[in-house]
């Protein structure tokens, strides 16, 4: 299947053709009254949540919504109160994140390995090993360890950063940064990436290209992303899903939820916008 295709439609439209195809059962992930407790203080309340194969999925809200304590729940840097947790048909709930990860579900940004004083190229070349169940032979010779050195160039190149290859890590710019992060995530093989609020501290020109860097991401994978900047959600995300106090308060395309009076309500009763 071509995944640019739905990149030309937006909102509901895209999705009504989307669940009203073969796919409209292939969930990836989902959960099932998913909750979270913290000595008496529910932060996540029973939310069901399904993310579908393919799609770009938001899970915003406003501050205090649970949105990070959710997505943490769901990449398993938390363990749930009550609730499932189901990854292409297998319960993870129990499961720890590195073990996730060997079945194609990352979080970006969290569990990339990037280290500051390598170079671009080292850092995925790393990642890389890791993937193929090797450790970091630092100690290696060079003519052993170059043998990765023709895919990572390839996994840097994709993300924009072929001119930097040689650069350190820690010279590169934030934004710059992001996109190497995204390399290394990119190197285990992800068929789902989690992307904890990939846009934050970024300046407008960043924020385009990274942006369009998981626009081309997606064309093969599916990525759930939490995220405050909402014309980012608007533009990219195929469906989103509102929490607030814990549980679900909508769920649509930008264009739906964004008219919601309760969403709306919600984040100006917060300061939010």
């Amino acid at each position: 299947m071509n995944r640019n295709k739905p990149f030309g439609l937006r909102g509901r439209q895209w999705y009504k053709i989307k669940v009203s195809g073969s796919m409209a059962s292939d969930i990836i992930l989902e959960s099932t009254n998913l909750t979270k407790e913290f000595k008496g203080f529910v932060a996540v309340d029973g939310v069901d949540l399904a993310v579908r194969r393919g799609t770009i999925h938001a899970l915003i809200g406003p501050n205090g919504a649970g949105k990070t304590t959710c997505f943490n729940l769901l990449t398993k840097f938390l363990s749930p109160t009550l609730g499932r947790i189901i990854y292409n048909g297998r319960d993870i709930t129990a499961m720890k994140p590195a073990a996730i990860a060997r079945l194609g579900l990352v979080r970006s940004f969290q569990i990339s390995a990037v280290f500051p004083h390598l170079s671009v190229l080292e850092n995925v070349r790393i990642a890389l090993q890791r993937k193929r169940g090797e450790s970091y032979d630092f100690w290696r010779s060079e003519r052993m360890l170059s043998r990765y050195n023709a895919e990572a160039l390839d996994l840097v190149e994709a993300v924009g950063l072929g001119q930097f290859a040689n650069n350190l890590a820690v010279e590169l710019p934030y934004g710059r940064k992001r996109a190497l992060e995204i390399a290394t995530t990119l190197a285990l093989d992800p068929e789902m990436m989690l992307l904890d609020e990939p846009m934050a501290g970024m300046t407008q020109e960043d924020i385009e290209r990274i942006s369009a860097l998981i626009r081309r991401v997606a064309e093969n994978r599916t990525i759930l992303m939490v995220e405050h900047n909402l014309s980012v959600v608007a533009t990219l995300c195929h469906w989103i899903t509102v929490l607030a106090r814990g549980r679900v308060l909508a769920e649509g395309d930008y264009e739906t939820v964004s008219k919601d009076p309760q969403v709306i309500e919600a984040y100006i009763g917060t300061g939010d916008a």
